[in-house]
């Protein structure tokens, strides 16, 4: 994998990695507080070899630059102006936890996308069903906040992976270097800003969209994601993947890599 490049969007610097396979591409979205990074499995194996994958660090995350606030608006139009300038407009996006909310938010922009794929993302609706959406667990107290303790980094990352599953050191690394005001801003922009109804965009979708689960999520409450009207689900229901948390991308990389082709090859 060639090193980071940096285009700017809307003014701000966006860092990305680019496998450069002229296979049709695969835009990757990192999740809260996370990076290119949290897709290492796919960006330096066979994947890559195979497709043309791009993964950005969204602003405040990584090695792209910061904003003066952070909303799920300012993070979507990001990915939609990245997309425009690498001409990846007709790619399958992928969007892992808020990331994959991020990539809803986008989805009426991006109209030639082929497909998406979302994990860790059970969409939200209006008004917001988030007790029933995540499953109660500390870690949420986390996500919101700007300034956390090395416990609370490592709580973080113990919390988002299956218990029998190796902690990946990208994870507590990332929230180590994201921008503090990423966490907090987001919390003050959904209740000042709030999001587009997230059930709305999925059950409108023409194109396929496939959702991934790792079995072992602490976050995600799988009762919930079966309740939502999907009519392009791919193979009409939610993928589980065995032995993962809510980084199945880094803890069970091969099951993921094999959902992830098999979408991209029915959908191309």
């Amino acid at each position: 994998m060639a090193p980071k490049q940096h285009v700017t969007i809307h003014g701000t610097s966006i860092a990305y990695l680019d496998s450069g396979r002229p296979r049709p591409p695969i835009v990757l979205i990192h999740g809260n507080s996370s990076s290119t990074a949290a897709w290492s499995p796919q960006l330096e194996g066979p994947l890559a070899e195979r497709w043309r994958l791009v993964a950005l660090d969204l602003p405040g995350c990584g090695d792209s630059g910061r904003l003066a606030g952070y909303s799920l608006s300012t993070l979507s139009d990001r990915v939609v102006g990245l997309a425009r300038e690498l001409g990846c407009e007709d790619a399958i996006f992928v969007g892992h936890s808020l990331g994959g909310h991020v990539l809803l938010e986008a989805a009426p922009q991006l109209a030639r996308a082929r497909g998406f794929v979302i994990m860790g993302t059970p969409p939200l609706g209006k008004p917001p069903l988030m007790e029933q959406a995540f499953r109660p667990t500390p870690v949420l107290r986390s996500v919101f906040t700007a300034e956390l303790s090395a416990e609370a980094v490592e709580a973080w990352a113990r919390a988002l992976v299956a218990p029998t599953s190796e902690v990946p050191h990208q994870i507590a690394a990332d929230v180590r270097r994201t921008d503090p005001q990423f966490r907090s801003g987001l919390q003050v922009a959904l209740a000042e800003l709030g999001y587009q109804d997230e059930v709305e965009i999925v059950s409108a979708l023409t194109q396929p969209i496939a959702v991934l689960h790792g079995a072992a999520d602490s976050l995600v409450n799988d009762a919930y994601l079966a309740t939502i009207a999907m009519p392009t689900l791919w193979r009409g229901a939610v993928q589980t993947i065995e032995g993962a948390g809510h980084f199945a991308q880094l803890e069970r990389p091969e099951a993921f890599d094999a959902l992830l082709e098999a979408f991209a090859r029915d959908c191309s």
